[in-house]
């Protein structure tokens, strides 16, 4: 959990319940082995971070081996990046897990599983309430790493049912190797709110496109070759990222709303 945005401050922490200024923040107990993992005494800078648009600073006051307290130095609020909303598959676990990282660094808006019909098959498969709280555990490791402010919002399980009976609003875009290559929508298209729908291994069946095409779902390509779902779905929130020219949160706080603690 390198924090490169401040040079004195060499890890960044996720705190659930956000912070103020001036105020003392309590650590669990995987901050507080990761900090003697660090071997960080009291007196040294942190990050925070609360996931909803928080970052700031603070002082390490003390550390036990359950627990670590941070008094809260100062806060800023960043904006909320352009909505992209991911459609991920019901797919391996593994490979999902590693899908739920690279989203949350590119600040994905929300991440729902799409029950397609070939995800059926997969084997061990990423789904369920635990598997859930494992995603979010790996959004919160790369929130941290990344200087982040905005976890993605996970939702519920779906099915293509759902999708299609109420779309994302937006550009609704499907990945699929038949479709003309994503930039071709333009970076108008991009710039607003944007769902983009990721396909199972082995890809989507044609009744499903039929059906999402129905529903306004525009189909794109990202390259001559067949890419495995993850890579195709980070791949493609990369390209919607960059048309739309958005810069890390970190780097784009509001003007005026830094808080120091006075003392």
């Amino acid at each position: 959990m390198v924090d490169h945005h401040r040079r004195t401050t060499v890890a960044r922490f996720w705190v659930a319940d956000g912070f103020t200024a001036g105020a003392v923040v309590t650590l669990g107990r995987d901050a507080a082995h990761h900090i003697r993992v660090l071997r960080l005494a009291a007196g040294a800078h942190v990050g925070l971070t609360d996931g909803a648009g928080l970052l700031g600073t603070g002082l390490l006051a003390h550390v036990e081996r359950s627990s670590a307290r941070v008094d809260v130095a100062d806060v800023r609020t960043v904006p909320r990046a352009t909505a992209v909303h991911m459609l991920v598959p019901v797919a391996d676990r593994e490979r999902l897990l590693w899908l739920a990282e690279k989203c949350t660094e590119l600040q994905a808006t929300s991440w729902r599983p799409v029950r397609w019909q070939r995800s059926a098959s997969v084997s061990p498969r990423g789904s369920g309430a635990a598997f859930d709280a494992r995603v979010k555990a790996r959004m919160i490791a790369a929130l941290t790493q990344s200087g982040g402010a905005w976890l993605p919002a996970v939702c519920g399980e779906t099915s293509v049912d759902d999708v299609v009976r109420e779309p994302p609003t937006g550009t609704r875009i499907v990945l699929d190797p038949s479709g003309p290559p994503l930039l071709r929508l333009g970076a108008e298209r991009l710039t607003g709110p944007v769902a983009i729908a990721v396909g199972p291994e082995g890809g989507i069946e044609a009744i499903e496109l039929a059906r999402l095409a129905d529903a306004g779902f525009e189909r794109a390509s990202l390259g001559d070759t067949i890419l495995r779902f993850e890579t195709a779905g980070i791949a493609a929130l990369a390209v919607v990222r960059a048309a739309g020219g958005e810069r890390p949160s970190a780097a784009r706080e509001v003007k005026g709303e830094s808080r120091k603690a006075s003392g």
